[in-house]
C-alpha cells in the first residue's frame, strides 16, 4: 500500500466532506483529489518523472497541500524545505538531492531569486500563485504511476551534531506504518475537527498532522502558522476536537488565556477531546498549568525525523507528566549501553528503535547510514536515536533525560551546533567558535555562542548575530554571544562543551 491508496479510502467514503479549510477557502476530499490530479499532469508536462526529486519552499496553504499530493501521484520524491532556511541550508539541500522543480511563493522570491544561479539542478521554479493557471484544462484522471510501499515518498532533511544536514529517506511504507500506529493510539476519528498550525515542511505537521487527517477522513482547519490569538479563537468557536503543538505553543495559549480571562481562570472547551505535544520536552509545570486552565491533560509523544513517531502516551490511559509513554503499534524500543547491549529497566542509556516506521537511510551518505544502526546478536538492525532515556520498571513508560549528541531543540526546531559554528568561523574576525544550548522557559533551549576573536580583530555581538541571520534560519542565530580568550579542550584537542559556561561572561 502507498500513501495514495490510504488517502483514497477517505476520498471514496467522504467525497463531499470538507477536507481542508484554509481561511475562507474550503475544499472537499473529491475536489482536493481532482486538483491534485490536474496539477500532477501539469508537472508531468514540465518533465517530472517517477523517482525525480521536487521541492517546496512554502508556508502552510491549500497550494502546498495540492502540490504535495500532486508529487505523490507522479511518484516524485518530495523535498520539503524549512521556510526559515536561508542561503546556507537551501543551497546545501538543493546540491545534495538535486531537485528538478521547486514550488515557492511570491513572498519567498526574495530568498530564492538571489540563489537561482546556485540551484543548478532546478529546471523550473513555479510560483504557488500560478498553480491554478498551470493546472487549468488538465484531465482530472489520476496519473497511472503507482508507487510501491518500498518507494521513497519524501526526503526530510535533518542532521547530526557535526557536518552538514542529512536527507532522511522515508518510504511510503514508513509513513503508512506511522499513520496506522498514531491514529489507533490517539483514537483519531472521521468526525474530528483538526486544527493544524504546525508547519508542513516538518515531520510533525506533515507526517503526523496532514497524513493522519487525510487517512481518517476528518476535516483539517489549516492555519498558515501558529498565532496564539487566532488559535485561541478557533479553539473556542470552531468546534475543534484535535490540536497538536510543541511546548512553546501551549505556553502561548496559557498566556492568551490569562490575558483574556485572568490568571488561573478556567477556560471551558466542551468540544475539545485531545491536545498532543511533541518535538521538545514538555515541562511538568506546563502540563499541570494547562490542565488547571483548560481541563485537559496534554498527551506527550516522542518522534524524530528519521523514525516519525515512536512512543506515546495513549488516548485511553494515564498521561504521566515528563514521560513519552510506550512504543506505538509496530514499534520496538529498548534502552542500551554504549556497546548496544540492552539495559535493565530503570537504568539510563541510549534509546534504540526498530519497526516499519524506521527510515531507509540518509540520501547519498552510506557511511552515516551505517553509523546510525546497530546489529544485535540475532541479526536485527536497531536505529540509534542518540537520545538518553530510561524505562520505568513499574509502569513500563519511557522517560527521556537528555541527548547523547549535542543537539539543541528550541521551540521544537532542531539546531545543530556545528552548522552555526561554521558560519561564525567564516567571519573574518572570528578565529573559532563553539555553540551550546542554554535553558529557556518559553523555548526550552536557546543557542549560545562562545567566540574567540582572530588576532587584533574586533566585532560586536550584534554584528555577528546579523551576519548569522543573513546565512541561517532565525531560530539558529545565537541569542547570546560570549567573547572568550580560548575554548576549553581536552588532551586530544576536542572542545569540552560542558566547561563552556565557565570560560567567560556575556
Amino acid at each position: 500500500m502507498n500513501l495514495l491508496d490510504l488517502f483514497q479510502i477517505s476520498i471514496d467514503r467522504y467525497p463531499y466532506r470538507t477536507a481542508i479549510q484554509f481561511g475562507d477557502q474550503k475544499v472537499t476530499f473529491a475536489e482536493l483529489n481532482v486538483r491534485a490530479n490536474q496539477l500532477a499532469h501539469a508537472f508531468s508536462r514540465l518533465g517530472l518523472c517517477k523517482g525525480d526529486r521536487a521541492a517546496f519552499y512554502l508556508p502552510n496553504s491549500l497550494e502546498l497541500v495540492t502540490t504535495y499530493l500532486a508529487f505523490l501521484k507522479l511518484g516524485v520524491i518530495t523535498v520539503p524545505i524549512n521556510l526559515l532556511y536561508r542561503e546556507t541550508e537551501i543551497t546545501h539541500i538543493a546540491g545534495d538531492c538535486t531537485p528538478r522543480l521547486l514550488v515557492t511563493g511570491k513572498e519567498q522570491l526574495g530568498v530564492i531569486a538571489p540563489l537561482r544561479d546556485r540551484l543548478n539542478s532546478v529546471e523550473h521554479i513555479v510560483l504557488a500563485e500560478d498553480l491554478p493557471q498551470l493546472a487549468a484544462g488538465e484531465t482530472s484522471r489520476a496519473p497511472m504511476l503507482p508507487a510501491g510501499g518500498d518507494d521513497l515518498a519524501v526526503i526530510l532533511y535533518t542532521s547530526g551534531t557535526t557536518g552538514r544536514s542529512k536527507g532522511a529517506m522515508l518510504s511510503h511504507d514508513n509513513f503508512v506504518a506511522n499513520i496506522a500506529g498514531v491514529t489507533r493510539a490517539w483514537a483519531w476519528r472521521a468526525d474530528d475537527q483538526f486544527l493544524l498550525t504546525l508547519p508542513l515542511f516538518h515531520a510533525h505537521g506533515l507526517a503526523v498532522g496532514l497524513h493522519g487527517a487525510l487517512a481518517t477522513g476528518c476535516t483539517t482547519i489549516l492555519h498558515d502558522r501558529f498565532h496564539a490569538d487566532a488559535v485561541f479563537d478557533s479553539l473556542l468557536a470552531d468546534g475543534i476536537t484535535l490540536f497538536f503543538g510543541v511546548p512553546t505553543m501551549y505556553l502561548r495559549l496559557l498566556e492568551e488565556a490569562a490575558r483574556r480571562f485572568g490568571v488561573g481562570q478556567r477556560v471551558p472547551m466542551p468540544a475539545m477531546r485531545l491536545f498532543v505535544s511533541g518535538s521538545a520536552p514538555l515541562s511538568a509545570e506546563t502540563f499541570n498549568d494547562f490542565k488547571a486552565v483548560f481541563g485537559h491533560e496534554i498527551l506527550e509523544r516522542y518522534g524524530m525525523t528519521e523514525t516519525l513517531m515512536n512512543l506515546s502516551n495513549l488516548y485511553a490511559g494515564p498521561r504521566l507528566p515528563g514521560t513519552v509513554g510506550v512504543p506505538l503499534p509496530g514499534v520496538s524500543a529498548r534502552i542500551c549501553d554504549s556497546q548496544g547491549q540492552p539495559l535493565p529497566d530503570g537504568e539510563a542509556g541510549e534509546v534504540y528503535l526498530r519497526g516499519s516506521n524506521i527510515f531507509q537511510g540518509y540520501w547519498n551518505d552510506a557511511e552515516k547510514t551505517a553509523q546510525a544502526f546497530h546489529t544485535d546478536a540475532q541479526g536485527r538492525q536497531w536505529f540509534r536515536t542518540g537520545d538518553i532515556g530510561r524505562r520505568d520498571p513499574l509502569t513500563g513508560f519511557y522517560r527521556l533525560e537528555g541527548r547523547a549528541r549535542e543537539l539543541i531543540i528550541s521551540a521544537g526546531f532542531n539546531i545543530y551546533p556545528r552548522e552555526v559554528e561554521e558560519v561564525l568561523e567564516s567571519h573574518p574576525a572570528v578565529r573559532e567558535a563553539a555553540v551550546a544550548g542554554i535553558p529557556d522557559r518559553v523555548r526550552g533551549e536557546l543557542p549560545k555562542a562562545y567566540v574567540v576573536l582572530a588576532g587584533d580583530r574586533s566585532v560586536t555581538a550584534e554584528a555577528l548575530q546579523e551576519y548569522c541571520g543573513e546565512r541561517l534560519a532565525s531560530f539558529k542565530v545565537p541569542k547570546v554571544i560570549a567573547f572568550v580568550p580560548l575554548l576549553p579542550r581536552n588532551a586530544l584537542g576536542k572542545v569540552q562543551k560542558h566547561r563552556l559556561a565557565a570560560t567567560g561572561s556575556d
